[in-house]
């Protein structure tokens, strides 16, 4: 949760520049064939160089594919397991006397709501912060209100083996879907994966050149294609910036808090 990248200009960018240098390698590649039968043996032999770096750049996207949806899958799991966490401990309040239930119930409401807050408010990291801390300031109060509830009179004798339990693992959850959030390749990768379209792009361009003409439908073809395989990439690892959202699946904390009603 600390650094996202916005797919859209990401993409964008990486399109722009990659026409731009298909169009410089060609040029590059119509010079060199201007020199005459010099230069087109110079070219001829540039061949396994080519297939050395669009290899490479094949790996590094193939690899940064995979991983992507393995993340985006956990993250899915972990919001079904807070909801079940933080429902579990909401049924045990039951054990507590009646006349504390109705404060700690209340607490639960306000705590479910400002969890859905926490993500609604991304991509605007510092906003998610602040409801984050809202989170925390909840889960201390909620820990504290239910520890003296469970030795009160007329608690249920077991209220603390069953209730605290569930309460940790409520609170422990909260950290590991933050720590999910912030699970992502690091942004060199990201960097590299850009600057290896556009030398693939410049290479492709320079091995273009022996055509008289430019072909706009091989070159757009191209960069549309790469583009939108690192889009969908970018979309997958960070899923709450672009067109994928994880909100059909926050709708089972939603559900939780209407029936806490």
């Amino acid at each position: 949760m600390d650094q996202m990248i916005a797919p859209m200009p990401f993409v964008i960018s990486l399109f722009i520049g990659m026409l731009v240098c298909l169009e410089a390698g060609r040029r590059m590649g119509v010079r060199r064939l201007a020199k005459g039968p010099e230069g087109a043996v110079a070219m001829a032999g540039l061949g396994a160089v080519e297939g050395a770096v669009f290899g490479l750049y094949g790996l590094l996207l193939a690899f940064t594919f995979s991983g992507a949806p393995s993340r985006f899958d956990a993250r899915r799991h972990l919001i079904a397991e807070e909801a079940n966490a933080i429902g579990t401990a909401y049924l045990r309040l039951d054990l507590l006397p009646a006349d504390t239930q109705s404060a700690l119930r209340e607490r639960f409401r306000q705590y479910v709501d400002s969890r859905l807050e926490v993500y609604r408010k991304l991509p605007d990291i510092e906003a998610a912060k602040v409801e984050l801390s809202k989170s925390a300031k909840l889960q201390v109060e909620i820990w504290a209100q239910a520890v003296a509830a469970t030795r009160l009179q007329g608690s249920h004798p077991d209220a603390a083996k069953l209730l605290l339990p569930a309460l940790n693992e409520m609170i422990d959850i909260t950290t590991t879907r933050t720590m999910a959030a912030r699970m992502h390749p690091p942004l060199i990768i990201f960097a590299l994966l850009f600057l290896l379209a556009l030398v693939c792009s410049m290479l492709a361009g320079y091995g273009m050149a022996g055509s008289k003409q430019r072909s706009w439908l091989h070159m757009t073809a191209f960069a549309v294609i790469t583009a939108i395989s690192v889009f969908v990439v970018l979309e997958i690892e960070y899923p709450r910036t672009g067109f994928i959202r994880l909100a059909a699946y926050d709708q089972v904390l939603v559900e939780l808090r209407e029936s806490m009603q």
